[in-house]
């Protein structure tokens, strides 16, 4: 079992250490306290911590310069989130921008610095209980139904748009059922021809067609004793269709080029981002299977609809792909994390993490830089006059206009390919414009 993220406090004020703890202890939080610079560092050069929460002014020294010259020797570092008296906010802020995570001034509610904190440990709960799949409020729901479908439910079916997690659903589902040890397949249905589909469902005798140099077992075989995850069957041939409601009324397959059946036992999970109702209107999928497949039915919602969950996805891809060639594990900057939050993310989860990755790549140091996050469209920083006097509400803002009117210029003007670029709708591109107070270019171009 992996031990429990642990929190690091650097305190020397007793009543103020006292009470954290006390309340650290209530939240079931494992923590360490240091009243002192020296033994603070020497635990943090030596043993791993979750976050470090530290207050900037101390006896023997400050916590930032403990931070810098931690940074300077290369020690692995966790997220730091400094406490700081109201006077010395420009140096936290200062600290923002060499890597700290965040920064609370005194006096402060011990909710939201609990609520700040959970928002760095829970992805690393999450993924020593296996359980969760986001914090928001419908994806615990959806959590919490797992167990009892993955005990008693054998044919479901997964909507949502490209990219929400479908699959990742799917593989929870068979984790948590008695047939997690049999073997979980996965095919896309709108990934092949017909002819390769049905081969690859089936399976096929040896020379049953050009190619076919040696027997195989199709996807419904393997899948026997477990789970077989069919993506995107709204867009399976019609005529497959009807093969497929075959198998799945008598549980017997043949394969291409064979003549006998046989029997095959498993739990089916489909999965798909059209509107299946729509598509029996159509005529493109057929009624009958449809609700063969449609005996329970999740639906998962795409990150706009549940914003709560893009920072803590985003920190466990960063997780994921920290340490990759020797670069330390980076964190989320609140600039950074407010970009992430306002964008559409119209690829949703697959969008956010490819986005993660990249930014990785790119940005120099343990923090994310704001414009490697969408660097298809800026090719260098942007440039914010005035940031040193700036707020932090007034710095993002500078942010997403100079990020606009790039793109802009980089388009020609032209919104509607502005707002392809960007990711986001053309009437929310037109809506920001005009927040923002950016003139449109070239109007006529659309």
């Amino acid at each position: 079992m992996m031990p429990a993220p642990r929190l690091c406090l650097i305190e020397d004020d007793p009543i103020m250490g006292e009470s954290l703890c006390d309340r650290f202890a209530l939240e079931r939080l494992e923590h360490d306290w240091f009243r002192d610079i020296a033994s603070a560092g020497a635990a943090l050069r030596t043993r791993e911590y979750a976050v470090v929460v530290s207050d900037i002014r101390l006896r023997d020294g400050t916590g930032d310069a403990l931070f810098e010259s931690l940074r300077a020797e290369g020690v692995a570092m966790p997220p730091w989130l400094f406490i700081t008296a109201f006077g010395a906010i420009d140096r936290a802020v200062g600290l923002l921008k060499q890597g700290a995570a965040d920064y609370i001034t005194k006096p402060f509610d011990l909710d939201v610095l609990v609520e700040r904190l959970q928002g760095y440990l829970e992805p690393m709960v999450s993924d020593a209980a296996g359980e969760r799949l986001g914090v928001s409020p419908v994806m615990r729901h959806l959590a919490g139904l797992l167990p009892r479908l993955a005990r008693h439910a054998t044919t479901m079916l997964i909507t949502g748009e490209s990219g929400v997690g479908k699959e990742v659903v799917a593989r929870e589902l068979h984790r948590l059922g008695e047939d997690a040890g049999a073997p979980f397949v996965a095919v896309n249905c709108g990934g092949l021809s017909e002819s390769l589909l049905e081969a690859e469902l089936f399976g096929h005798e040896k020379g049953a067609f050009t190619g076919a140099l040696q027997r195989r077992p199709g996807v419904f075989e393997q899948a026997h004793g477990g789970t077989l995850f069919l993506d995107e069957i709204g867009d399976m041939p019609l005529a497959m269709q009807v093969k497929l409601l075959r198998v799945l009324q008598d549980r017997q397959v043949t394969r291409v080029g064979g003549s006998s059946s046989r029997e095959v036992d498993f739990r089916l999970i489909c999965a798909t981002h059209r509107d299946l109702r729509a598509e029996v209107q159509a005529g493109r999928f057929r009624e009958d299977l449809f609700y063969r497949i449609h005996v329970i039915h999740l639906r998962i919602p795409p990150l706009r609809e549940r914003r709560d969950d893009i920072p803590w996805l985003a920190r466990r891809f960063l997780a994921e792909a920290g340490g990759r060639g020797g670069e330390p594990v980076k964190h989320l900057s609140p600039q950074v994390e407010q970009a992430l939050l306002t964008h559409e993310w119209p690829g949703n989860v697959r969008e956010l993490k490819n986005a993660i990755e990249r930014a990785c790549v790119l940005s120099a140091g343990d923090q994310l830089m704001l414009e490697a996050l969408f660097d298809d469209v800026i090719t260098g920083p942007v440039e914010v006059e005035g940031f040193g006097s700036a707020d932090l509400h007034g710095y993002l803002r500078a942010c997403e206009r100079g990020y606009i009117e790039k793109a802009l210029a980089a388009n020609e003007g032209r919104i509607t390919i502005t707002a392809e670029a960007l990711g986001i709708s053309r009437k929310n591109l037109w809506e920001r414009m005009k927040r923002l107070g950016i003139p449109a270019l070239e109007p006529d171009k659309g």
